[in-house]
C-alpha cells in the first residue's frame, strides 16, 4: 500500500493550505483515513480523521472550527483544508489509512506558518 501526501508549504499565519493523500495499492476498502502531525519536540497528534463513510468525523480540539477533512472514496484520497493557520500548527503532517489488517503512513508534508 502506498500513501502520499501533497499540499506543504510556508504561508503566514491567518493563512491557508489544503493537504491531500491519496493510498493505492490495497485491495481492501480502508476503515478511516486521517491526519496526524508531529512538531519540534512534541509528540505525534491526531489532527483529523473520517470514517469510510463520510458520516463521523473527528478533530483534536486545537484545530476545530478551522480545519475540515473529506474523501473522495471513488478516488481513495482524503483532504485537510486549514484555514486560519497559527504559528502553532507549524509541523509535519502524517496521513494515516487504516484498514482491517493493519495501518499505513505517508512520508509527512511539512506544514510551516510564519508569524
Amino acid at each position: 500500500v502506498q500513501v502520499v501526501e501533497s499540499g506543504g508549504g510556508l504561508v503566514q499565519a491567518g493563512g491557508s493550505l489544503r493537504l491531500s493523500c491519496a493510498a493505492s495499492g490495497s485491495i481492501f476498502r480502508d476503515i478511516a483515513m486521517g491526519w496526524y502531525r508531529r512538531a519540534p519536540g512534541k509528540q505525534r497528534e491526531l489532527v483529523a480523521s473520517i470514517i469510510r463513510s463520510g458520516s463521523s468525523t473527528t478533530y483534536a480540539d486545537s484545530v476545530k472550527g478551522r480545519f475540515t477533512i473529506t474523501r473522495d472514496n471513488a478516488k481513495n484520497t482524503v483532504d485537510l483544508q486549514m484555514n486560519s493557520l497559527k504559528p502553532e500548527d507549524t509541523a509535519v503532517y502524517y496521513c494515516n489509512v487504516q484498514y482491517n489488517n493493519g495501518e499505513y503512513w505517508g512520508q509527512g508534508t511539512q506544514v510551516t506558518v510564519s508569524s
